[in-house]
């Protein structure tokens, strides 16, 4: 009898967003889950931590942790966290120079190891940092996805079940563009409970719930002060490995690299995309109004501007 095996997810950097989606997808039993920091004890403490809450929590999932890249040879999924954090006052782009250096060097250490892995893209500027991971793995389209709509589509969809006084699960919504202010979010494509947000809300609610959700991760880095969002972003992270390693082949707003779609080429950018054991699987194309495409373009225009800017630091 052949035996099975569980499918590997690999996390790199053991810091907030790190070990927190080491946490959610050990307790999802998504697989067995490798933590990798350059401080390799941090990573080993944190890894063994998990691994004896397995017990109380009833999850059965081999966890290790280390600075050795060793660990992750194989994997199905590996989600790069590595990098610096947003401080209060910082924006997503300041961190460009220094975090491109980092998943660069992490990117060709995973493919090294898990050349057939899917990489998922959590380090900031996201959409820049694919771009990256991309050009250092040698990997194809298919096989790099930013992790971002999952992120500011939740926050969008808590945000509009507040304001309703309504359930989260009630609520469908995503958001389009870059991983930044200049974010789209689509209010138009939103139903709760299967009815149009707009017959729920007045258009100025709606634009409050719009300008909060492009602000959601600063409002975070603000009252932290010291650090940024982990608990939202590690989820919506392990929510796009699951619909991998699980080939659920969910529709979710992800970073990809765009060919065409939306008449952006050789571009990073958030849209719906199909996740399944492939990776990237499809993108649907909707039907944007004059005001939605402005926004779209406006914002791949912001992403092609990091580009450019690391092309010149030449990172």
């Amino acid at each position: 009898m052949s035996q099975l095996r569980r499918p590997k997810i690999s996390v790199i950097g053991a810091g907030f967003v790190g070990s927190t989606c080491a946490h959610w997808a050990a307790s999802k039993e998504l697989g067995d889950v490798v933590l990798i920091d350059i401080n390799g004890d941090a990573a080993k403490g944190k890894a063994l931590d998990l691994f004896e809450a397995s017990p109380v929590e009833g999850f059965d999932s081999r966890i290790q942790g280390g600075s050795d890249y060793a660990l992750t040879a194989n994997s199905d999924v590996v989600i790069i966290t590595a990098g610096l954090p947003r401080k209060p006052g910082m924006s997503r782009d300041d961190l460009l120079a220094t975090n491109a250096k980092i998943v660069k060097e992490c990117a060709q250490n995973v493919a090294k190891h898990s050349p057939h892995c899917v990489l998922i893209i959590v380090s900031n500027p996201l959409d820049a940092m694919c771009h990256v991971a991309m050009s250092a793995s040698g990997f194809p389209r298919e096989r790099v996805i930013g992790m971002a709509g999952v992120l500011d589509g939740a926050r969008f969809r808590s945000f509009i079940a507040e304001a309703l006084d309504v359930s989260v699960e009630d609520v469908q919504a995503f958001v389009f563009g870059g991983h930044g202010d200049t974010m789209v979010p689509m209010p138009r494509y939103v139903t709760v409970g299967g009815i149009p947000l707009t017959q729920l809300l007045s258009k100025e609610k709606i634009e409050a719930l719009v300008e909060r959700t492009r602000k959601g991760g600063a409002e975070i880095v603000n009252l932290l002060k010291t650090g940024s969002a982990y608990y939202a972003p590690a989820a919506s992270a392990v929510q796009m490995a699951e619909s991998i390693v699980r080939d659920k082949k969910r529709y979710l707003p992800c970073a990809v690299l765009l060919k065409g779609e939306y008449g952006t080429t050789d571009l990073f950018c958030g849209v719906i995309a199909k996740l399944g054991a492939k990776g990237l699987e499809g993108i649907p194309t909707l039907e944007l109004n004059v005001e939605e495409k402005a926004m779209f373009e406006k914002s791949a225009g912001a992403v092609k501007e990091l580009v450019d800017a690391m092309a010149k630091l030449g990172v």
